[in-house]
Parts: C-alpha cells; sequence; structure tokens
C-alpha cells in the first residue's frame, strides 16, 4: 500500500517537467497495486474458512470455546492479546493494518516533489521490502506461499534497479537538491566514541560522491573549542570552495527552476490528450 501510493503521488509532479520518470512511476504504482491484490488473494486463500466459522455464531462464540477445556481457552486468549483484529475486525480477510494491528497511515508517503530524494526514498523502501519477504519465506512451509512470496521478492530487486538507473539520468544528482554544502563540513569525520577506534572509507581515503579527502577530527571538543564551534575552519582536503559552490548553485537553481516553469503551461491545463 504505502509503495503503491507513493509512487502515484510522486508522480504527479514529474508529469510536465518529466514525463518519463511520470510514465516509469506510474507505471511501477499500479504494478503495486496488482501486488496488493497478490497478497489479499493470498491471505484470502489461507484464512477463508476463518469467516464462515466465526458466522456459526451459535455453537462457536468465545464463550463456547472458554468452556471447551483449558487449552482451547489459553489459544483465544493469547489470539485476542497478541492480534484482536485477526477474529474481530475483519476475521479471515485483509486488513490495512500492520502485524501489531496498528492502522496504515498516510504518513508512511514521503513525496517531496525533488526526484534526487524521491527516488533514493523508493529504493530503500524496496530494500527493506526484499528482506521482509526473505523473512517471511522462513516462516512457511506452503511451496505455493513460497513462489509468491519469492516473485514479490524478485520484483523489489527489479523496482530497486530501475529507480537506480532513473536516478543516474539526473547529473549532477549529489547532493540532492540545489544547494551543494559547505566544504568547511561535508568532509569531517568526528570520533565521538570511546575505545579502539574503526578506521574505514567511511572516515579515511576519498569520500565516494564529493571526491574530497576524509578529515578525521580524533579530539572533536577541541577542535570545537579552537574553531569558534566550527566557524573558523578553513577548507581542507577538497578542491571546492565557497565562491565555486555558490557559482554552482546559481546555476543549478536557475536550471532546475526552468525545467519545471518551461514545462508547465500557463493556460488551459491538461493532463491527458484523448484521441
Amino acid at each position: 500500500m504505502k509503495s503503491a501510493l507513493q509512487y502515484f503521488v510522486q508522480a504527479f509532479s514529474c508529469h510536465n517537467p518529466f514525463p518519463d520518470k511520470y510514465d516509469m512511476l506510474m507505471d511501477i504504482a499500479t504494478e503495486e497495486f496488482g501486488h496488493l491484490e497478490i497478497v489479499g488473494a493470498t491471505i484470502q486463500m489461507l484464512l477463508g474458512k476463518v469467516n464462515g466459522e466465526m458466522k456459526d455464531a451459535l455453537e462457536d462464540t468465545p464463550l463456547h470455546t472458554m468452556m471447551s477445556g483449558k487449552s482451547a481457552k489459553e489459544e483465544l486468549i493469547h489470539q485476542a492479546f497478541t492480534n484482536p483484529q485477526f477474529l474481530v475486525g475483519a476475521p479471515g480477510s485483509p486488513a490495512l493494518t500492520d502485524s501489531n494491528g496498528n492502522p496504515w497511515c498516510a504518513t508512511y508517503v514521503s513525496a517531496t516533489a525533488e526526484l534526487t530524494v524521491d527516488l533514493r526514498s523508493n529504493m530503500a523502501g524496496e530494500a527493506r521490502a526484499k528482506i521482509g519477504y526473505e523473512n517471511l519465506l522462513q516462516l512457511t512451509d506452503d511451496p505455493l506461499v513460497k513462489e509468491t512470496l519469492g516473485f514479490l521478492m524478485a520484483r523489489e530487486v527489479t523496482h530497486y534497479q530501475q529507480f537506480e538507473a532513473a536516478l543516474a539520468t539526473i547529473q549532477p544528482n549529489f547532493p540532492p537538491g540545489v544547494f551543494q554544502t559547505s566544504p568547511r563540513y561535508s568532509n569531517l569525520y568526528f570520533d565521538l566514541s570511546k575505545g579502539e577506534d574503526a578506521r574505514g572509507p567511511w572516515n579515511e581515503g576519498e569520500s565516494t560522491q564529493l571526491k574530497e579527502q576524509w578529515q578525521y577530527i580524533e579530539k572533536p571538543l577541541e577542535e570545537v573549542r579552537s574553531t569558534n564551534g566550527l566557524l573558523d575552519r578553513k577548507p581542507e582536503g577538497t578542491d571546492r570552495s565557497e565562491k565555486n559552490i555558490a557559482k554552482k548553485e546559481a546555476h543549478l537553481s536557475k536550471e532546475r527552476s526552468g525545467q519545471v516553469l518551461s514545462a508547465t503551461p500557463e493556460e488551459k491545463a491538461s493532463c491527458c490528450k484523448y484521441q
């Protein structure tokens, strides 16, 4: 649900300036709605009898269960505490909740109208979904359920790559948005932990995107005090300067704004053309 609606909402801001991304997002959103049908159908096939059993109100009431022995009583109490919606809200039917019964919420959807952000958010979501299906596969021995979960898991990997490829067509795409960030702070690593220090490509050598040399701050408190709260710190290990950054930001600002404004009609706007 979250993925389908997220891609669906993200697509609208792309309609005029980036019709190719609009097409991709709508295609994947539509597929995700199809995945909802697959999940719902799977739940119904596995739990379809529950609804009928619950409707046997005379013979199978909670009171009848409570009178059917200690084991039945404990099972009813367990189900009521762990997932009351399973029996009460929608017995045997899909419910728009998480595994704890918490209702689905629109705040799950992330749509910023900035593709360099939205596409990365989508990639992270697909990665989380992939590992979710991977974990679910360990909880069932039903071969058809495994086949269903395996298909859905594979499509998460597919979508991840599609979003990644779309992001690569936007250049530059890092840092996300327009502002390029200050070179005084962009390559600093603060050693804020005690004990043995771990070193790796995240704090030594060249940074992955801006291609700056990491500056390892071994004594952060002393660094902050000696540089007036870092305000007086000069850029180190980078070819970027405040001057060329300001120039790049001005260029990107004009370019990105122009892409949207030039593609947005001032009057007689139409989202579709019917033939």
